[in-house]
């Protein structure tokens, strides 16, 4: 092989590598990237105080069982009245891996995904692999209205 097709097939080989490099540098950005910085789960779920849909109504203070709760799969919320006339809202992604939770008997949440559980009027787990609280949403109960503030 010559000087001159030696030099080509080595130029050829990095050409090559460097295009390899750089698509697989892109895809890796694309992957990674995102114009605000969040992975989406943030700007979706409302946080206390954040009024992104506060004063929306819920439900009535009758919709919500004793000792149950009711979730609201739109608003990702979940609202418990451990006791009479007690009201509580907690995220209703569980925090094991992301699940919704599906419903509350006996004070009791429940996520379907690994049965994790949680207790109704602090969100706290109490059983399954979720090791950390559904975190607290705030409420309002006005008359006999209860909406997101």
């Amino acid at each position: 092989m010559s000087a001159a097709q030696e030099r080509r097939t080595l130029l050829e080989r990095r050409t090559v590598v460097l295009a390899v490099g750089a698509a697989g540098a892109a895809a890796a950005l694309t992957a990674c990237g995102g114009s605000d910085g969040s992975d989406g789960a943030e700007s979706v779920e409302q946080q206390p105080g954040s009024g992104g849909a506060g004063g929306a109504v819920l439900a009535k203070t009758a919709d919500i069982p004793e000792g149950g709760g009711v979730v609201f799969a739109a608003q990702k919320v979940v609202v418990t009245q451990p006791t009479a006339g007690q009201f509580k809202a907690f995220s209703a992604t569980c925090t094991h891996q992301g699940c919704a939770v599906k419903d509350v008997v006996d004070n009791v949440i429940t996520c379907p995904c690994h049965n994790s559980t949680f207790d109704a009027a602090t969100g706290s787990p109490t059983a399954g692999p979720a090791t950390q609280p559904l975190p607290a949403r705030e409420i309002s109960v006005e008359g006999d209205s209860i909406t997101l503030a």
